[in-house]
């Protein structure tokens, strides 16, 4: 027994004498390395050759209303190529090096021809002065043309044994050029965001995957994935789908760019909004470049540019009065003529139709848009003779949220200014009231003002303008945005319906009437507003103009509102009637023209029991065209078949009657339409020189006159 505990003595000695010295050297070891050394261990480190990358992740891409492309990336390659992969027999061999030297020379570079990419391509590999295993060969190659390189000899033995390397990168490209290319936006490294692109940038970039690289060329810092050594895989990024109607969105930015070079303007913008749910479906905004000999989407003046509306405004002024019971719409006003003197200031009023009136109703005030007259109104009822009553007309303003910003989901949104009454920080004073009701010392972006507009066509309810409606990713909702409320109820029904009544006045009878449509009702508001007024002791003095439409159509069942603004027109006039008004027309005219939804349906409910009072009477035309159209309405009709015919309904019946024209003489073609009074003249003849469209209502030879090769003028209506 004591043998044994002697011997494991000398063993536990033996290994205290050993083993504790070496831990000792080792924890010096390690204490020196990393925390002595360690800066210094840790920049060789960094010079290495393997080291861990950001991989990029594949954008997501951007949709319209109807699901077409507005901006989507394109991945384009950087092909290089390692001629030292390939093994000798394979890289050396006639088939294979004669073959790559034809298709290189010829699809890649042809400034080489075959024997001289060959002798290249044999250099490359055989070179002594370097070994150079990145040799760029082609850059921004598309992925079917990288894609056929694979198939080339030598490359389809791929990167690691045939050399050929492919660098992916993708590039943002927006399928409809310039078309709504501010509100797309753009994300850009060391620059602000814009517009979608940049609000939804979380969403569209997805993100980023981890990589292995090692450095295959220190002195040019050139690094290859190596796709084994990955450590996380990028997740591609979410689709954005828009409410933007790519239809409408062409309509509006085409209407507007020939109302800005007609007009040489500063800028311009147009929104176009869904009624019934806040959705936008189009927005324009365009700026006149350096040279100002362009114009382009240089910035988003809808939402970023607040100004002092004008006469836009005056529909919130007018909706206080009656929101507040103070006036009705038959009431009168003393507006002398359009000129009238507040304090030291003088007020005089743009429209001409007040200059020979003394008084005017509110509702023609308003129609006419007469400054003095509402001005007068907002004072008499809320200024200096009620009681200094101005917080009043201001917690009306509020009421209508026009104190606030629109929240549309993008950046850079100006907000409103409206001022505090009595405030000295404001600049309060005694005309501040007047100037206010007629749209100045106020500010207010074009879609916030759209967006007051648009709770006016939907019966009071305002909604929230929102320009995304769904965030996928691989075809499933991610997040959806649904309209919102942010009224359920700005005015009361009957403020709501006067209102309406206003703006369908204006076009009717007001400062819009020469934009009214025979087709179609519209309802709106015109302005014109002064730019960098000062007054003086010469008057007042201003920079320009800022001409403005708003408004909705169909006035008796809104589907869309919208808003135009032009600002500083330099050629021509420089009126909202004039500037901004035929824009609005236009893009209301092709809305209806190209829209079905926008006309009622022709056979809604039970179709009808026709009766001789309601069917077709009296068309005139060529027999079997006749025959043609009533066959395809269904209604049986009976009679000639050849030849001219007149319809004419006989009780529950249609009967086609033959109309006889006399061959020798001139024949009475009244009621035809042109293509068939052309047809039955020229047969005889006659020269037709037509005026107008529709059907004949007038002809220059009286029928019965000898037919001698006359020209016969036809008026059409």
């Amino acid at each position: 027994m004591d043998i044994k505990n002697e011997v494991l003595y000398r063993v536990y000695g033996l290994l205290f004498v050993v083993l504790v010295p070496l831990a000792l050297l080792l924890a010096w070891q390690t204490f020196r390395i990393a925390i002595l050394e360690g800066p210094e261990w840790r920049e060789v480190a960094e010079q290495q050759y393997i080291d861990e990358r950001v991989i990029e992740s594949e954008r997501g891409d951007i949709y319209s209303l109807n699901g077409s492309l507005l901006a989507t990336s394109v991945p384009y390659f950087d092909i290089f190529f390692d001629p030292f992969a390939a093994p000798a027999e394979v890289y050396y061999d006639p088939r294979n090096l004669d073959s790559l030297a034809y298709l290189l020379a010829h699809y890649v570079d042809d400034t080489y021809t075959t024997d001289g990419m060959r002798d290249q391509l044999l250099l490359w590999r055989d070179s002594t002065r370097s070994r150079d295993r990145y040799i760029p060969l082609k850059r921004q190659v598309t992925y079917s043309e990288k894609k056929r390189m694979e198939e080339w000899p030598i490359f389809n033995m791929g990167r690691n044994r045939g050399g050929f390397i492919a660098e992916s990168r993708s590039e943002r490209r927006r399928p409809f050029g310039a078309l709504a290319r501010r509100t797309i936006g753009y994300v850009r490294p060391g620059m602000a965001k814009v517009g979608l692109e940049g609000y939804y940038d979380d969403y569209l970039g997805g993100k980023p995957g981890k990589e292995i690289m090692y450095k295959v060329d220190p002195r040019r810092n050139l690094w290859l994935p190596s796709r084994n050594l990955t450590v996380i895989e990028p997740s591609q990024g979410n689709d954005v789908f828009t409410t933007i109607d790519i239809n409408l969105q062409d309509i509006t930015e085409q209407a507007l760019m020939r109302a800005m070079r007609e007009h040489l303007a500063e800028w311009g913008t147009a929104v176009v909004m869904d009624v019934e749910t806040g959705a936008v479906r189009a927005i324009a905004n365009l700026g006149r470049n350096e040279t100002g000999d362009s114009y382009y989407e240089l910035y988003n003046y809808a939402i970023a540019m607040a100004t002092e509306p004008g006469s836009t405004f005056k529909l919130a002024s007018i909706m206080a009065l009656l929101e507040d019971e103070k006036v009705d719409l038959n009431d009168t006003i003393h507006i002398n003529k359009g000129k009238w003197r507040f304090y030291e200031e003088e007020m005089v009023d743009a429209t001409s139709s007040s200059l020979s009136m003394d008084s005017a109703t509110v509702q023609r005030v308003f129609e006419i848009s007469s400054n003095v007259g509402l001005a007068r109104l907002i004072d008499k009822y809320y200024g200096k003779d009620a009681g200094d009553n101005a917080v009043q007309f201001i917690e009306k303003l509020y009421q209508f949220k026009l104190d606030q910003p629109t929240g549309i989901g993008l950046e850079g949104e100006a907000p409103p200014y409206i001022k505090t009454a009595y405030s000295e920080e404001d600049q309060w004073s005694g005309i501040t009231l007047p100037w206010m009701a007629t749209g100045y010392e106020i500010k207010m972006t074009p879609l916030q003002l759209l967006t007051f507009y648009n709770a006016v066509a939907n019966g009071g309810r305002m909604m929230q303008p929102y320009l995304v409606r769904e965030i996928r990713n691989d075809g499933q909702v991610v997040e959806e945005f649904v309209p919102t409320v942010v009224s359920k109820r700005i005015a009361k029904p009957a403020t709501i319906e006067r209102a309406r009544l206003l703006l369908e006045g204006v076009v009717l009878r007001g400062t819009a009437k020469g934009l009214r449509s025979n087709r179609f009702d519209f309802a709106g508001k015109t302005g014109t507003a002064q730019l960098g007024y000062r007054r003086g002791t010469r008057g007042t003095r201003v920079e320009g103009y800022q001409a403005s439409f708003a408004g909705y159509f169909p006035a008796d069942r809104p589907r869309y509102s919208v808003i135009v603004v032009i600002n500083k027109p330099t050629r021509g006039s420089y009126y909202g009637s004039d500037v901004a008004g035929p824009v609005f027309r236009e893009i209301a005219d092709k809305a209806f023209n190209s829209m079905v939804e926008l006309h009622e349906p022709v056979n809604e409910g039970p179709r009808p029991i026709l009766y001789a009072e309601n069917l077709p009477s009296y068309d005139l035309g060529i027999a079997a065209d006749i025959h043609t159209i009533m066959d395809y309405l269904d209604l049986p009709v009976y009679g000639v078949t050849e030849g001219i015919g007149v319809l004419v309904p006989r009780s529950d019946s249609l009967f086609l009657l033959a109309r006889n024209l006399n061959e020798e003489t001139v024949p009475d073609v009244l009621g035809l339409g042109l293509r068939d009074a052309v047809f039955v003249l020229e047969n005889r003849g006659l020269q037709v020189k037509p005026n107008g469209v529709g059907r004949v209502r007038r002809q220059s030879l009286i029928p019965g006159t000898r037919i001698r090769g006359q020209t016969i003028q036809l008026y059409l209506d």
